[in-house]
């Protein structure tokens, strides 16, 4: 506003937002004593800002008592003023905001092509400013919505991790205790169900909460050991869970491990059942799924293959994003995290997990890097 005034040797310039009904200023300065600050309003009838408004074209005299077209007009009158410019000012979407406006008590010469010129450029610089503040707004309101969510998701991983994984291990123990206590069948059956059910709520439990910590920004957390044994003993473990859920679902399972693998066995446990659920779910429900696990003198390789329909290629494309499901089949079992999880934590292992399918065979091969 002051460049203005010293430019146009105006006394008083203003940056006024502009409806139909009102007339508030935005900024101001003042070198005679005009009166107004920033938030002060005019009757916007009284102003020419309101001829600007409505017919959105800039304003300019030179000496109102010279000009034919507003030497008897109310608003020189009203505000003793006897030179004006005002142009309007629109926000980058097109929508009028406002003026850039500037009067004195004594005629000035701003009827000039320089003068009206740098005017326009003041109103586009205004325009610009006014849609970064308005970045800058929508910038901080979707940041505090953000801290929001994450909020209202630290509250649901902590239900998840607590309130939900100790009930299923509850079930689980009672379940145990009746398969080894009870002889009805009836009871068996029921308690065998039960042991299976628990262990897909618990796989779904651990698939949410890794989507949940990665979406933080935390990832995949690894507890790397050396130690083939225990390895080979957490993917038999996960087979004979596996057979809890599928006990007509022959598995044959082979582990050939001539070097140290370097890795979280839990984590690759986790990958494992995962892709047997996958392989369980998708695959020839007659087929048998084959589990293969080796070493070479750089990899540690993990394969699951199984017979079935051929994967397409656009579903191939897409098969590690989460919550994908080749054709929106919501009939099937669960979220659509499984492979997207298993992909994760090979790529926290510095390692990679593959997918190829055929008339034949679906396999999936993890390998990553031995250390």
């Amino acid at each position: 506003m002051e460049v203005v005034c010293r430019t146009t040797k105006m006394g008083f310039a203003a940056i006024a937002r502009v409806t139909d009904d009102r007339w508030v200023t935005c900024a101001t300065h003042d070198l005679i004593s005009f009166g107004l600050t920033p938030g002060d309003e005019l009757d916007v009838e009284t102003t020419l800002c309101h001829e600007v408004h409505q017919n959105r074209k800039a304003v300019v005299i030179d000496n109102v008592a010279n000009d034919t077209s507003y030497c008897n007009h109310h608003t020189p009158k009203i505000y003793g003023l006897q030179s004006y410019i005002s142009v309007p000012v629109y926000r980058k979407n097109g929508e009028f905001f406002g003026t850039l406006c500037a009067i004195d008590p004594n005629p000035q010469e701003i009827n000039t092509p320089e003068i009206t010129t740098m005017f326009q450029l003041y109103a586009e610089l205004i325009s610009f400013h006014l849609d970064a503040v308005e970045k800058i707004k929508l910038s901080e309101d979707n940041l505090k919505e953000e801290k929001e969510i994450a909020q209202l998701r630290d509250q649901f991983i902590a239900i998840l991790g607590h309130d939900l994984k100790n009930p299923i291990a509850t079930m689980r123990m009672s379940a145990d205790i009746l398969l080894k206590m009870s002889k009805e069948e009836f009871t068996l059956r029921n308690a065998a169900l039960i042991k299976s059910t628990s262990y897909r709520m618990q796989a779904l439990i651990e698939n949410i909460l890794d989507f949940a910590r990665g979406q933080m920004g935390e990832g995949i957390i690894l507890e790397k050991e050396k130690h083939n044994h225990s390895l080979e003993e957490m993917l038999k473990q996960v087979i004979k869970e596996m057979k809890v859920l599928a006990p007509d679902r022959e598995i044959i399972f082979s582990c050939k491990l001539d070097h140290e693998v370097n890795c979280d066995k839990n984590r690759i446990g986790q990958l494992l059942s995962n892709l047997l659920g996958n392989a369980h779910e998708h695959g020839n429900a007659e087929a048998l799924i084959k589990v293969e696990a080796s070493t070479n003198d750089h990899h540690f390789k993990l394969k699951v293959s199984n017979s079935g329909e051929k994967i397409s290629d656009e579903a191939l494309a897409h098969l590690f994003q989460p919550f994908y499901r080749e054709g929106e089949d919501t009939n099937k079992k669960g979220l659509g995290l499984g492979l997207f999880i298993a992909s994760e934590i090979a790529k926290a292992h510095h390692g990679e997990l593959k997918v190829s399918s055929n008339e034949q065979e679906t396999a999936f091969v993890l390998e990553i890097p031995l250390e």
